[in-house]
């Protein structure tokens, strides 16, 4: 009775005597609430339960990843290299992360709602076939609205969101190009008001009309985003074949949405469309190779640009007319056909510290009354002047560095007025500033040096009023 009482060394458990590999490959037939289970049992048990190899396998069955999506907060999405992350498990830790979400993915809910058995634990876990179903899923508060959309083509689903969703892709290897949401009749994503805080990330959104010209599609976009809301739209790959409206629309008092990382190139018409007052936060974009302007800003519409590069457009880089407003701050914009930044119309917008190079025409464009403040801008290589000021136009530029266009540095004509001030203007192959034809600028404290011609060149007729 005595030896019964004992407890027996720790080398007498029969688990003791099984090597880790048999107790991994035990483990790998656990979901992960029994695995999180058996990792309470013991020190050992903790330690290989916790093996990153397990639940990488368990994360990419359940999520197709294959890099960990990390979501440390609402509206925050990134992905990492596990090896070079803090934590020990990465897979782990993301899983957690993203549990309570519902599932996009098409043929498989009737797979999983008629194996209970098999998937026991998974009763959190919600599966749809459409995007549409999910949607409502979600009205109907079946969970708290995280919507994973697996690898596939989804077409002419209707997708209107006034609800403060997040929809992610979830697929292997580059998440947005195996995620494809695509209309061929409407809009192909539409936020409204109640779409405050929602989330769009990672996949790629089309706009593909059967019939490209159609004048009704004028209305229809990749992306609508309306009054009074303010989604998140981050790392998506966005186009559209339409030649009548542009790929992305924000329109209207209180639209303020937030766009980055995404990619709005190859489009038929304009890349990006802000107007009617609507503003939002555009960072880290690439807009490319757009039949018309990468971005339109009018009537009232205030963005901030931050970090976008756009080029190769088909047409000019950035077009603000009619009042067109908007803060660009360290833009790259290169190569595209027309001007790289173009301002009509009693626009006025704010540029500091871009780079406007290698336009086809000019660099910027002042004309029909424009303003406009050009600040600290690296502004070369341009065919034509880098600075054109035209029509009555009068905007401030101050503090750039114009150099070596293929013509001259600041071209004002035509009754273009402007403050021209603390500029270094150097190596054009025409005049640093011509000013022509009933022009009156304010030109002072410029540096104007080492150029192919003349440093200041007036024409009869044009006055203007130079400072030392």
């Amino acid at each position: 009775e005595g030896s019964l009482n004992q407890s027996a060394p720790a080398e007498q458990y029969l688990q003791e005597k099984l090597p880790d590999e048999v107790v991994l490959k035990i483990f790998s037939y656990l979901l992960e609430q029994d695995l999180c289970r058996a990792a309470c049992v013991c020190k050992r048990f903790s330690e290989l339960a916790n093996d990153p190899i397990l639940w990488k396998r368990l994360y990419m069955e359940v999520f197709e990843y294959t890099r960990p999506m990390m979501h440390p907060e609402p509206g925050k999405f990134y992905q990492i290299n596990p090896e070079e992350y803090e934590h020990p498990n990465p897979w782990k830790e993301s899983f957690q992360q993203l549990y309570k979400g519902a599932h996009v993915k098409p043929g498989f809910a009737e797979h999983f709602y008629s194996n209970p058995a098999r998937y026991k634990g998974r009763e959190n876990m919600l599966y749809y076939d459409t995007i549409e179903d999910a949607l409502g899923g979600v009205q109907e508060a079946h969970f708290d609205g995280l919507i994973f959309v697996h690898s596939g083509i989804y077409t002419d689903e209707w997708i209107y969101i006034e609800s403060p969703i997040t929809m992610i892709g979830a697929a292997p290897g580059k998440v947005a190009d195996k995620v494809i949401i695509e209309n061929t009749r409407d809009s192909t994503f539409v936020f409204m008001e109640g779409s405050e805080d929602a989330y769009v990330g990672y996949m790629t959104i089309r706009f593909n009309p059967d019939d490209k010209s159609a004048q009704h599609h004028n209305a229809h976009h990749c992306l609508e985003i309306t009054v009074n809301c303010s989604p998140i739209i981050d790392h998506c790959i966005i186009r559209s074949t339409c030649t009548v409206g542009s790929a992305v629309c924000v329109s209207g008092q209180g639209a303020c949405p937030t766009i980055k990382h995404c990619n709005i190139s190859d489009c038929e018409n304009v890349g990006l469309y802000i107007t009617d007052h609507a503003q939002g936060i555009y960072e880290d974009n690439e807009i490319s190779n757009n039949a018309l302007a990468g971005i339109w800003v009018k009537n009232h519409g205030n963005p901030i640009i931050r970090r976008n590069h756009i080029h190769h457009g088909r047409d000019v880089g950035v077009f603000t007319f009619d009042h067109g407003m908007g803060y660009f701050e360290s833009c790259n914009i290169h190569r595209n056909r027309i001007a790289g930044f173009e301002v009509k119309a009693y626009a006025n917008p704010t540029v500091v510290r871009c780079e406007i190079h290698h336009g086809q025409t000019g660099g910027i464009y002042v004309h029909e009354k424009g303003r406009g403040q050009f600040i600290e801008n690296k502004i070369y290589a341009n065919n034509f002047a880098g600075v054109w000021i035209t029509s009555n136009s009068d905007p401030t530029i101050r503090g750039n560095a114009i150099f070596n266009g293929n013509q001259g540095g600041v071209y004002i004509f035509g009754d273009g007025r402007g403050l021209i001030e603390g500029n270094d203007i150097y190596g054009n192959a025409l005049a640093g500033i011509q000013i022509r034809t009933n022009s009156c600028p304010i030109v002072r404290h410029n540096k104007i040096h080492d150029g192919q011609h003349g440093g200041i060149y007036v024409v009869i007729f044009s006055v203007g009023v130079m400072g030392v």
